[in-house]
């Protein structure tokens, strides 16, 4: 699977732009701030519904406008699609597919399939909980599409959850409401457990899988320095039947109401899990050295690339501003692991950055243009 053709519209520092590729290496080439990243930052846009960089879409419409669209051609095995979504902070957002009526984004999710490094996944290794909880269930639902409307009813549930919770504290210090709230509560729980159930068991499965992938890639990105360690840390720890995850979850919320009542918030489930890296015998976060998690990090989207790449078409490889993080050795192993991608996508300041294997078509970023060399 390849992007044959990208359309920005009003997308970042971008009026407009128009940038034809092809499978193989493309390099986008020009000092910092002139906007390579933001074309990769759009094909990503269209792989996950989200940004590497922010988490919302409002910083995503340029300064002025009210929209942006993003749009690609893509060719999957002599088949080609048009995807194309409208970015409307504040609404909804609007996907249309081969110029169909418009479909909910999600409806999308699939035609264009990405693995993205950046210098931002050091948060995998060194940041908070929920940049790992993001890797998981990006990559679960990459495999998976249908997850992301299973994602979306969980985040649902919760909110109402936590709503409920929060008027139940507030009547507990007031003296009053707190049986109407609690037997309200209980329906809210199975909610909340069955969507849970089905997200959990999808990032049990996924860890048991990425782990001897990601441990073969740290070995290629820095011999000698693992073994990889991948433990979810949740309410279960390895792969179960739904049913079994569901009474689980259950069963916690249960125990943790009590805790739940005084803080106003749902304490245990999906959103509070974290997965646990390591090296060798040690935890890789606060033990790591910088140049140990930066492997890290990239194992785990080397590893992400060739799961992906096992179970479907093979997805496009983007590269941003990685290889003037890295030194001459894990420099060169890289660009030797990737150059064999069908699409790789690489964002430099200067063009020494991008590494003499990675031969292709190279593009002039700078002044809000896009010009091929």
């Amino acid at each position: 699977m390849h992007v044959t053709h990208l359309s920005l519209a009003d997308f970042r520092s971008y009026a407009r732009a128009e940038v034809p590729l092809g499978p193989g290496v493309s390099s986008f080439v020009g000092p910092n701030g002139q906007g390579k990243t933001n074309l990769v930052e759009a094909v990503g846009y269209l792989a996950t519904l989200g940004s590497h960089r922010v988490a919302s879409d409002a910083p995503l419409v340029r300064a002025g406008a009210d929209r942006a669209v993003v749009r690609a051609a893509v060719t999957e095995g002599g088949r080609q699609q048009l995807v194309e979504i409208e970015l409307n902070p504040g609404r909804a957002n609007r996907a249309r597919l081969n110029r169909s009526s418009p479909v909910r984004p999600r409806d999308v999710l699939g035609v264009v399939r990405t693995v993205l490094f950046a210098p931002e996944d050091l948060h995998l290794v060194k940041g908070d909980p929920g940049e790992r909880r993001r890797f998981l269930d990006e990559l679960a639902t990459a495999r998976t599409p249908r997850l992301a409307g299973v994602r979306s009813d969980y985040e649902r549930v919760l909110k109402q959850r936590n709503a409920l919770l929060k008027s139940a504290a507030m009547a507990r210090r007031h003296g009053g409401g707190r049986g109407a709230d609690l037997s309200t509560l209980d329906v809210w729980d199975q909610h909340v457990a069955r969507s849970g159930a089905e997200l959990l068991a999808q990032r049990l499965a996924l860890v048991d899988t990425l782990l001897p992938l990601a441990d073969k890639a740290y070995e290629q990105v820095a011999p000698g320095g693992g073994p990889v360690g991948l433990a979810y840390r949740g309410v279960a720890t390895a792969p179960a039947p739904r049913e079994e995850l569901y009474e689980l979850l259950l069963a916690a919320l249960g125990e943790a109401r009590t805790r739940e009542m005084e803080r106003g918030m749902t304490l245990v489930g999906p959103h509070r899990d974290d997965l646990v890296l390591g090296l060798g015998d040690l935890p890789a976060k606060g033990y790591a050295s910088h140049g140990e998690s930066w492997s890290l990090a990239l194992a785990l989207r080397l590893a992400s690339y060739e799961l992906l790449k096992s179970e479907g078409p093979e997805p496009v490889l983007v590269l941003d501003d990685v290889f003037a993080e890295l030194d001459a050795r894990r420099r060169e192993r890289l660009a030797e692991l990737v150059a064999p991608g069908e699409q790789v996508l690489v964002t430099a300041a200067v063009p020494q950055d991008v590494p003499a294997g990675l031969v292709g078509a190279r593009f002039a970023v700078a002044g809000g243009k896009v010009d091929r060399e």
